[in-house]
């Protein structure tokens, strides 16, 4: 069980945002993502937009810190990796 985060350098909405990835499961990313606060609707398709405030708290929880385009490797190795334009998992 590997969660990846990469760091908080996304704009948007007056903040820096951060993407949270599992390579194992859906299920474990969300359940990891609950633990340290994220909302459901901050999932997308595939990982969840974390604010800059929770990136230490994903960290201290265990996310693994990776740049975007690792984080983006090891999802679409884990075949886990939803692009717009398909079906969402649920």
């Amino acid at each position: 069980m590997t969660l990846y985060i990469d760091p908080p350098t996304w704009p948007g909405h007056g903040r820096m945002w951060s993407h949270l990835v599992s390579d194992v499961s859906f299920d474990e990313l969300h359940v990891f993502a609950a633990s340290i606060g994220c909302p459901p609707r901050a999932f997308e398709r595939d990982h969840y937009d974390v604010p800059s405030d929770y990136y230490a708290a994903a960290v201290e929880a265990g996310a693994v810190e990776v740049g975007s385009k690792e984080l983006l490797r090891r999802l679409t190795a884990a075949g886990l990796r939803r692009p717009k334009g398909r079906p969402p998992v649920v």
